[in-house]
């Protein structure tokens, strides 16, 4: 292929009419300004979108455009381009043809950084148009540091022989931040961050070490390692968090910060000692993507607007259910950054503090020193509060101050283990709360899980299994056979599960006058009948099912999360 010339995009833009002259000459006087890039420029004042930038581009060049969310990036042709330079030149090796390399730019006239990519690939090269945004996604995902995790793994193998060594010496070493150890625990940080892994698992067994992703949920095999560098690495990760690296014998809990690239992210460490050695879990979160707000997390319209209600109140209680792992904390924090403003006194009662808000009273449970939720509430109430959020309803004494606090004027946040709505206020009665506690400051119950998402780039329709048919049967009837059903084949966006992300399904029981009445009989069964009539078509199996013929998730997640309370 031909060198690209050298364009002016203003003009470019212009020509095909999708930019003024006026817009021009004030997205000029901007770059001059602020010494910004046009294009970055003309997107930033709203006059064009980057993929119109990046279309018109191609057809001015005549070169093709491509959309990188549907292209199946495969990552032996991406590595034929150093990670470094992709970074550096916007260029990602799409194809490779006998002919010539097809490398995708996001500035194709860029004919500096064009020479620098044949000179590298030794190669001829044809280029396409993509756009930056999308182009530096994919290098995050694609140029991970599974090899170079192995390689350092490996070396720390090799530096720490078969002889026993003092771990204690090796982790005051001056100059330690070039040891393998150090350098394998920020690959697997940085790998983690960019496959948007919630836990690292790290699992000594008896002849090797496994360090296991979890992504969306579900586990996956990121290494395996000898088990000889197990001690090594538990030991520099105590002295990270601050436990007592002399202790093997007793669980242990901590936390940390690591940056990630520009990224400061919270760690969360829990130590337990195992048969073969200590087995490592760590939660990673994220200060930098901030707190969902609660029309993002994906619930239904008609539930949102319920919550949004609730929230208004000046008292009464709000509680969110789930297993762990479902989503609870997040939405509970949404709630709060909706109710946190000058106005209001906020108070949290956690354990563990696991996202730091501004202007918000966090505190930490300590059981050691019997700092317990009870005692901490107490204290609160004491402190004059307009919200108050409470990590878990853990027992009796909690859930009474909890209640009385929402019948005495404020609003109370919290959540419980339990399966679904329905259940949750006989859970309380049976912790023993008073009856009429219950009824009077109960205001609403939302139950909640986590479904996978499909990914889109690879998004594809097939037939119903016949156990998914029956199942969606029970909830569509024979309006079953009138949707189309799509699940992703697998590609190099989800890392070949057919998935990308997650999104909450709830359901929702509002207190409202007849669950009261009910809530105020002995009989338990009697309050269940009358709840599951005001839940109908609001139950986690609805909203499930609405997912699926969306085409947002597939039958087999929404299976799998309506069994988790069905069975229960």
């Amino acid at each position: 292929m031909a060198r690209p010339e050298k364009v002016r995009l203003g003009e470019i833009l212009v020509q095909q009419k999708l930019l003024t002259q006026e817009q021009l000459k004030l997205a000029l006087d901007e770059q001059k300004r602020s010494g910004r890039k046009l294009g970055r420029v003309f997107i930033e004042q709203g006059c064009v979108t980057e993929e119109e930038i990046s279309e018109a581009l191609a057809k001015q060049l005549q070169i093709p455009y491509i959309n990188l969310k549907y292209y199946n990036i495969k990552p032996e042709f991406t590595q034929k381009l150093p990670e470094t330079q992709a970074r550096r030149f916007r260029a990602l090796v799409l194809e490779d043809t006998p002919k010539a390399l097809k490398i995708g730019m996001a500035d194709p006239t860029d004919l500096n950084a064009y020479d620098e990519i044949a000179r590298i690939v030794k190669r001829d090269i044809e280029i396409a148009v993509v756009t930056e945004s999308q182009l530096l996604a994919t290098v995050d995902r694609i140029y991970r540091r599974t090899g170079e995790i192995t390689g350092l793994a490996q070396e720390l193998q090799a530096e720490l022989g078969d002889d026993a060594v003092d771990f204690g010496a090796l982790a005051v070493t001056p100059g330690l931040e070039e040891a393998p150890v150090v350098k394998l625990l920020q690959s697997v940080f940085e790998d983690a961050s960019q496959v948007r892994a919630s836990d690292i698992h790290i699992e000594p067994q008896e002849k090797k070490l496994i360090i296991r992703f979890r992504i969306d949920g579900v586990l996956h095999l990121q290494t395996e390692a000898d088990s000889k560098i197990a001690s090594a690495l538990v030991l520099r990760l105590k002295l990270m968090s601050g436990l007592d690296i002399s202790e093997k014998r007793l669980p242990q809990d901590g936390r940390f910060n690591v940056k990630i690239r520009t990224n400061m992210v919270d760690v969360r460490i829990s130590t337990m000692p195992t048969q073969y050695g200590e087995s490592v879990v760590m939660r990673l979160l994220s200060q930098g993507g901030g707190i969902l707000t609660l029309d993002k997390l994906g619930m239904p319209p008609k539930i949102l607007e319920r919550v949004h209600a609730v929230l208004k109140r000046p008292s009464g209680m709000m509680l969110v259910t789930g297993p762990t792992g479902s989503g609870k904390t997040t939405t509970l924090y949404a709630a709060l950054n909706e109710l946190n403003t000058s106005e209001r006194k906020i108070i949290t009662v956690e354990d563990p503090v696991e996202y730091r808000l501004p202007g918000i009273n966090q505190v930490q449970v300590h059981e050691k020193i019997e700092l317990t939720f009870a005692r901490v509430l107490r204290s609160a109430l004491r402190q004059d509060p307009d919200v108050i959020l409470v990590g878990e309803m853990r027992d009796q004494e909690t859930v009474e101050t909890g209640l009385r606090a929402a019948m005495t004027g404020h609003l109370v946040l919290s959540t419980l283990h339990t399966n679904d709505a329905v259940t949750t206020p006989i859970r309380l009665l049976d912790m023993g709360a008073p009856r009429y506690m219950v009824a009077l400051s109960l205001q609403m119950v939302l139950a909640q899980r986590l479904v996978r998402v499909i990914c889109e780039s690879c998004a594809e329709t097939y037939t119903l299994l016949p156990g998914e048919h029956e199942w969606l049967s029970q909830e569509l009837g024979s309006k079953v056979d009138n949707y189309r059903y799509v699940k992703g084949k697998g590609c190099s966006h989800c890392n070949g599960t057919g998935y990308l992300g997650r999104t909450g399904v709830y359901e929702m029981l509002e207190m409202n006058k007849p669950v009261v009445e009910a809530a105020n009989q002995e009989d338990p069964a009697l309050f269940i009948e009358v709840a599951t009539r005001e839940i109908a078509g609001n139950t986690l199996r609805a909203h499930a099912t609405q997912l699926v013929i969306e085409g947002r998730t597939t039958v087999d997640e929404a299976m799998r999360i309506s069994n988790q309370f069905e069975d229960a």
